[in-house]
């Protein structure tokens, strides 16, 4: 971009995604990455805080203060608050620019409704945004993973989020096949909280669900030797504060039907492809990104019920902001591979 034309604001790549939103900034590369909460006073309607401080408030405030999560399974349930959100975290970027209009990439996942398309193109202008482009999220992850998705060879990407998993067959530059289910770590999460509520009548809260996940959760036998982790909450026969001691075995018997429906959408997803890419993908492998990459064993599952090689992308939790970072980059190159509509 020249210099005269720099008071517009960079160019931005937004992964807005259900647990965690990312921005990448064109030349200084990804300056934010904060969860997807924003506490609001209901009384006021005014915002408490955005991100991480809002995430510690979920389930802790008093009556007047609510920690809202606007994106659910990876589309925007509450539009007013995605786009204060949003304009927080392009003003926070952007600091002291308050006439900063950025161009900005908007990751979405594959599945979504053109209205759902719409809302989101309509948040970022709202936010400030000179031009919305929107990329979808299975071509963002692979571009972000490396992969030669310019090529005329098979590539496959799971992308495992906090509200969706997509999985994509990308050659030249396009997705040739895709599914995209409403399934992700916050699905795993309200698992667990139903399997400990039936199992132990223990209530436990999002938070402390998602803590026993990423602690001791796998999708398959770790081989090592069984964790345990102690867990908080409210007993549901005496109301009293109550812990109980929960295996890896538990944990993974909980989250076992969410996984199961993922590893459907691989399969599903393989049975579509045409025979030449499928013969790539048996040489290349399956990459995996999102959040729901580093879930243990997820790779080792995916690898004995596909019989397909399966590697997790180093950037896993980055991948799909690092990619649409790319075409913020690249923009003339990877124009292609965005999904442009002028505003109305």
């Amino acid at each position: 971009m020249t210099n005269n034309l720099a008071f517009l604001g960079r160019d931005m790549a937004v992964d807005l995604g259900t647990a965690n939103t990312l921005v990448y900034v064109r030349g200084r590369g990804i300056v934010l990455n904060e969860p997807s909460v924003v506490a609001l006073n209901t009384s006021t309607s005014k915002i408490v805080s955005v991100g991480i401080e809002a995430k510690q408030m979920i389930g802790r405030t008093p009556g007047n203060i609510t920690a809202v999560r606007p994106l659910k399974d990876g589309v925007i349930a509450d539009f007013d608050i995605t786009e204060r959100m949003l304009r927080y975290f392009i003003q926070k970027v952007h600091r002291r620019r308050h006439f900063a209009k950025p161009r900005i990439i908007i990751a979405v996942p594959s599945g979504i409704t053109s209205v759902e398309h719409r809302a989101v193109r309509e948040a970022g202008y709202q936010a400030g945004a000179r031009r919305v482009f929107i990329i979808e999220e299975p071509m963002a992850a692979a571009l972000g993973a490396g992969l030669p998705v310019h090529e005329p060879t098979g590539n496959m990407i799971v992308d495992i989020g906090g509200g969706t998993t997509e999985v994509a067959v990308i050659s030249m530059g396009g997705v040739v096949t895709s599914q995209s289910i409403r399934i992700g770590g916050d699905k795993l999460d309200q698992a667990l909280t139903i399997f400990i509520k039936k199992e132990y009548s223990l209530m436990v809260g999002e938070r402390t669900s998602e803590e026993i996940k990423l602690s001791i959760g796998s999708a398959c036998p770790t081989g090592t030797e069984e964790l345990q982790a102690e867990v908080r909450g409210r007993d549901l026969v005496t109301g009293l504060p109550k812990t109980i001691v929960m295996s890896a075995a538990d944990v993974r018997l909980a989250i076992e039907e969410p996984v199961n429906a993922i590893i459907d959408a691989v399969r599903t997803t393989l049975d579509k492809c045409p025979p030449e890419l499928s013969g790539d993908i048996m040489d290349r492998g399956i990459a995996l990104t999102g959040g729901g990459a580093l879930l243990q064993g997820i790779d080792e599952r995916l690898r004995y019920e596909t019989g397909m090689p399966v590697h997790v992308a180093e950037n896993a939790l980055d991948s799909v902001v690092v990619g649409s970072g790319t075409c913020a980059e690249n923009y003339d190159r990877l124009n292609l591979v965005l999904v442009s509509e002028p505003r109305r």
